[in-house]
């Protein structure tokens, strides 16, 4: 669960982070798309869909803590498909780092970490060789500090 002032903060972390989308039509700011996703999956959400239905289940003094589209006297949150479109367009190198700067100012701190890799079925890197990540997991808060591809 996000506190208020976790909730309020978020948006903030993504700002740096260039928009993906055309201008055209766009309702929602991308820092808002980003903080509902991360907040849902923060919150045990998994998948597009997951994420939207936990976004539009926010109250609207949540939705406005995210800083949510604001019309007719209402905070609107992003649809499933303008989360999905949104999340496959934006620089996964750009939200890692956001996401640390973030984890960094509201986690507390670990004493030890945890290294475990994991070896992806199915994918291929550039070079034809099968992908592995390393993450960075801290014992007392389960943090993850860290994913790399190796």
């Amino acid at each position: 669960m996000l506190t208020a002032s976790q909730m309020n903060a978020l948006p903030a972390f993504f700002k740096s982070i260039p928009d993906p989308r055309r201008t055209q039509g766009k309702r929602h700011r991308l820092e808002t798309i980003l903080a509902i996703a991360t907040g849902a999956i923060l919150c045990g959400r998994v998948g597009y869909k997951g994420i939207a239905e936990w976004a539009q289940s926010l109250s609207q003094d949540a939705r406005a803590r995210f800083q949510c589209y604001y019309k007719q006297e209402r905070y609107h949150a992003p649809s499933e498909y303008i989360i999905r479109d949104t999340l496959i367009r934006v620089k996964p190198d750009a939200l890692d780092q956001a996401l640390r700067h973030w984890s960094e100012q509201y986690s507390t701190a670990d004493e030890s970490l945890a290294i475990d890799g994991k070896t992806i079925r199915s994918a291929i890197d550039n070079e034809g060789k099968q992908v592995h990540i390393m993450s960075a997991i801290g014992h007392e808060t389960l943090n993850c500090y860290t994913q790399k591809k190796s």
